[in-house]
């Protein structure tokens, strides 16, 4: 008996284990719940079928039963639905009872050319993910599998979707298109994971690739993957409106690199970008740019117009309000030697900070302290600087070659204009010297080449670069280096400078064996004229970057000026001069056939006891009212002027042999009325005329005749004046 019982339950088990592997596998056919389906199926809302052979099969995973069919022809919405296989998942409670009620539908889709989604999407929903179908997928194949859930009302209450996609092209934004793309993804109403993503982003080669949308309101997008690029100008011209606010971003004229990319984008429900952020990292293998304004200022030799980067390891995150981007790797200046170089930079909506550390190889050359770095020699540039819409601000700079050091700190400059700085430090060849601007301005060193000072302050427009500038000011050098190889020792200067000019001055310095530089500047404050006045027992450190006194040697120089707001009236005077190898004299002695003189100034030099000049300034406009040279060879009387477009016109009568007119002036009579005695100088005379653009001046004379008793009374009293 109790061998029976065993050999009964060993069937029984064997039965179960039988039924269960049949219907796990094989299934049961039937076609007993045919009518039974349909008809219940028909209940729940919009859903048709047309059922084949059904197979009655067991799910061991979810441990429930289902019914299985192969083709069957399912309508939803007045929607056929292309299904290879169907299975549905009933409460079997209800199918004992005869009142079927489905729980799930799962349904394995045929191959689907994936714009036919764009028919289906209408029973899809949220209806933003509908749109993003119909309007943003254009191409690609779809194997899927779909779970449908059923509430007890029989409609939809959820999905799952899951599969792969293949040849996918799909609309990321305007102009923006992922192509030849391949992916798995798993889906429901509210979310969408992709992965294993490869594709092309335009030029963008994508890899390794997921991807992650939520659907609750409007489109969050968050994807992670690597890509490799290698692009053009055009590419980036097809965004200008997103990139256009980043000037950096527009002299890309070409990029190539491997990175790892992390994106995100909030759309709305009309797929407008509410927000966005992009995380790229990786190497710019190589890529260029093309500057919009090429660069040739003064302190650099050769012009930059591209840009050239390579093996550059970097870091950088987009968002609608800031760019950051941090770099390692070499740069090239127009494609030659490459340097080490490290760049930070945060781009802002209205403020732009960038950070360089590079190594540089080309020449510098900066006038106002009369340095050149030697070419090909390597120095380093560390530099700190903020761009805003008219601000300018180097928060440091600080420049090495060798043993020279230039450091700055805390320039800022307002639509061109230098407003302020807070510390200045030079130590070169030549120059060593401290710049404090505090309370005053103060600037204070052992040596300092002011060789090309006068050249640097006669530029174009530089009193106008410092017009911001209020403040005391202090200067204090035990040695200057002025032109000509000249000394300037223990030079000490007090003034006060306003909207970037002078409104006094006191100083001095010493030349050497007896020789001195005094300067003085004093502003009348009722009537806002200012004094100025120079004394220097040496005349070329000077004069020398003035063509005028080209050749000029020795002498003592007074100059004085009154400066008005509109007008400037200036008196140079020059006393006991040479005048050597002046090209523009000899030219004119030349040309007045006084070989004799000629040479003289072409040797030794023509002396002379005085020269004056007597101008006015006024926008530009320089009018020379009396230039007078006196001389034992050879006497000048000139008057002109100099316009805004720097066209020069002078005329102006010679008198030369001094010794042949004190003859004329010894016979009787005649000669005490025409030349007279205390005055000794000429009858006869050249007259001339000298104008031209700068440069291209040409020299006329005309013969030999009897001088104008204008010069002879201009003599008299200059004479009267020097005795």
């Amino acid at each position: 008996m109790k061998k029976l019982f065993i050999n009964f339950i060993f069937l029984i088990l064997t039965f179960l284990i039988i039924l269960i592997s049949l219907l796990s596998t094989i299934g049961i056919e039937t076609n007993k719940f045919n009518n039974l389906i349909t008809s219940k199926t028909s209940e729940a809302k919009n859903i048709n079928l047309e059922l084949n052979t059904i197979k009655f099969k067991i799910d061991l995973k979810e441990l429930s039963l289902f019914l299985e069919t192969k083709n069957p022809q399912i309508n939803y919405q007045n929607l056929n639905i292309p299904v290879q296989n169907i299975k549905v998942y009933v409460d079997f409670p209800s199918l004992i009872k005869s009142d079927l009620k489905i729980e799930k539908l799962n349904f394995i889709l045929k191959e689907l050319d994936i714009t036919e989604l764009n028919k289906l999407s209408s029973i899809l929903k949220p209806s933003n993910f509908r749109s993003f179908i119909n309007n943003k997928i254009k191409e690609g194949l779809l194997l899927s599998e779909i779970d449908i859930f059923f509430d007890d009302n029989g409609s939809i209450k959820d999905f799952i979707a899951k599969g792969s996609i293949v040849d996918l092209k799909v609309e990321i934004i305007k102009g923006l298109n992922l192509e030849n793309t391949s992916l798995s993804f798993f889906a429901d109403k509210n979310d969408i994971l992709v992965k294993k993503i490869f594709g092309r982003l335009e030029n963008v080669k994508i890899s390794d690739g997921d991807l992650k949308l939520n659907l609750e309101k409007g489109i969050k997008l968050n994807s992670n993957f690597r890509s490799k690029i290698e692009f053009e100008k055009e590419f980036l011209s097809k965004f200008s409106d997103i990139f256009k606010k980043y000037e950096l971003v527009s002299l890309i004229e070409s990029i190539e690199g491997e990175f790892n990319n992390n994106i995100f984008f909030d759309l709305d429900k009309t797929y407008k970008v509410m927000d966005y952020n992009y995380n790229l990292s990786g190497k710019i293998k190589k890529t260029k740019l093309k500057l919009l304004n090429p660069i040739k200022k003064g302190i650099i030799s050769k012009k930059i117009e591209e840009i050239y980067f390579s093996d550059l390891d970097i870091q950088t995150a987009f968002t609608p309000k800031k760019i950051s981007f941090k770099s390692d790797g070499k740069y090239s200046l127009n494609n030659k030697d490459f340097m080490n170089i490290n760049i930070n930079s945060n781009l802002a909506e209205e403020t732009e900070n960038y950070k360089f550390d590079l190594d540089y190889q080309d020449n510098i050359i900066l006038d106002i302290i009369n340095y050149k770095k030697p070419k090909n020699f390597i120095s380093n540039i560390l530099i700190d600087f903020e761009k805003s819409k008219n601000v300018f601000k180097i928060n440091n700079l600080n420049f090495t070659s060798g043993n020279d050091i230039i450091s700055l700190e805390k320039l800022r400059f307002n639509n061109g204009d230098f407003i302020s700085f807070k510390k200045i430090k030079v130590s070169t060849t030549n120059n060593d010297f401290l710049i404090h601007n505090n309370e005053k301005i103060l600037i204070k060193g052992s040596k300092f080449d002011a060789t090309n000072l006068a050249k640097f302050l006669n530029s174009s427009n530089v009193n106008n670069r410092f017009k911001k500038i209020n403040n005391i000011i202090e200067i204090d050098f035990k040695n200057i280096k002025v032109p000509m190889s000249e000394k300037l020792q223990n030079f000490k200067l007090i003034g006060e400078i306003k909207k970037g000019q002078f409104t006094k001055i006191n100083s001095k310095g010493d030349f050497g064996s007896g020789n001195f530089l005094d300067i003085s500047l004093k502003k009348d404050k009722s009537s806002e004229k200012k004094y100025l006045e120079i004394y220097s027992d040496l005349t070329n450190p000077l004069l020398t970057e003035y063509s005028f006194f080209k050749g000029l040697s020795g002498g003592k120089l007074l100059y004085t000026s009154i400066i008005e707001r509109e007008r400037t009236s200036s008196k140079l005077k020059i006393e006991n001069f040479k005048v050597i190898n002046a090209p523009a004299l000899i030219q004119l002695l030349s040309l007045a056939d006084l070989g004799g003189l000629a040479d003289l100034a072409e040797g030794e030099g023509l002396s002379f006891d005085l020269l004056i000049i007597e101008m006015e300034e006024n926008k530009n406009f320089i009018k020379f009212n009396e230039i007078l040279a006196l001389g034992p060879s050879i006497s000048v009387l000139m008057d002109g002027y100099m316009d805004q477009n720097n066209l020069t016109s002078i005329r102006g009568t010679l008198v030369p042999a001094k010794t042949l007119n004190k003859l004329i002036s010894k016979i009787p009579v005649i000669g005490q009325i025409v030349i007279p005695k205390e005055v000794g100088e000429g009858l006869f005379g050249i007259s001339f005329k000298i104008k031209g653009p700068k440069g291209k001046t040409k020299t006329t004379i005309n013969p030999i005749r009897t001088i104008t008793p204008r010069f002879i009374q201009k003599i008299i009293d200059k004479n009267k004046d020097t005795k």
